[in-house]
């Protein structure tokens, strides 16, 4: 469907090709207030998805195009359907290959919501440099401040180990 692939090439390259503080700005300031979106964590949700969606898009294609070519011939070949060789051949093999950016990528996403103060969202960041401009004491702060996002990260990381020993194989 040619349509629908240069919708998508041309969503994930402007997304990939901007930066998200001005996706936000644009997002929260034009189209939000022109569709009448005025809750800004729902804005916040819409834009990190939107974000965060076109790099997972990428990470899955790369990981579909990273599994050889004969593996889908191997599956035509012993009589599997496209479909039950994407599910049961393909996919494992992509899935194996994207669980180390995909963990990546949900790291950033909640470093990402930092951004989010832009628009008036009150979360970590906002509320450390809230603390620091009444109290002066950026250490203090801040140091807090860097051990909660790695409590928040943490668990996707050692999720993701998990992950990779149960799908790893010997080749």
């Amino acid at each position: 469907m040619p349509l629908l692939t240069f919708i998508s090439h041309l969503y994930i390259e402007i997304i990939r090709g901007t930066p998200l503080l001005v996706q936000i700005l644009f997002f929260f300031y034009v189209v939000a207030n022109h569709i009448g979106l005025e809750n800004r964590y729902v804005a916040g949700v819409v834009i990190l998805s939107l974000f965060n969606g076109a790099y997972i898009a990428e990470m899955i294609r790369s990981g579909i195009e990273a599994v050889s070519a004969t593996q889908l011939e191997s599956a035509q070949a012993i009589g599997l359907s496209p479909f039950q060789a994407y599910r049961f051949v393909i996919f494992p093999q992509a899935f194996r290959q994207i669980i180390p950016p995909l963990t990546g990528q949900f790291a950033s996403i909640i470093k990402d919501s930092s951004l989010l103060s832009i628009i008036g969202i009150n979360e970590l960041t906002n509320s450390a440099q809230q603390i620091n401009s009444a109290t002066y004491s950026t250490l203090e702060t801040y140091l807090p401040l860097g051990l909660a996002y790695l409590v928040l990260t943490l668990p996707i990381s050692l999720w993701s180990k998990r992950l990779e020993k149960r799908f790893r194989y010997e080749t």
